[in-house]
């Protein structure tokens, strides 16, 4: 027998299928952790573009010479 999602926020209890509370709207904790790595994934790769243009325009904006 599963059990069934109970919101962290309103403690209402859920469908199994159910992704978001039914009373308050907030996500369940098991869509809660996807959508949490889901974030973290994007943000590695936030960080990692930032860090290529950093890198590109170092080497492309012009310099002034006094």
């Amino acid at each position: 027998m599963s059990t069934l999602p109970v919101c962290l926020y309103c403690q209402t209890t859920n469908p199994s299928r159910q992704s978001d509370c039914l009373q308050c709207g907030m996500p369940l904790p098991v869509m809660a952790e996807r959508a949490q790595a889901r974030r973290l994934h994007r943000f590695k790769w936030f960080c990692v573009g930032l860090t290529i243009f950093c890198i590109t325009m170092f080497f492309v904006l012009p310099r002034s010479i006094n």
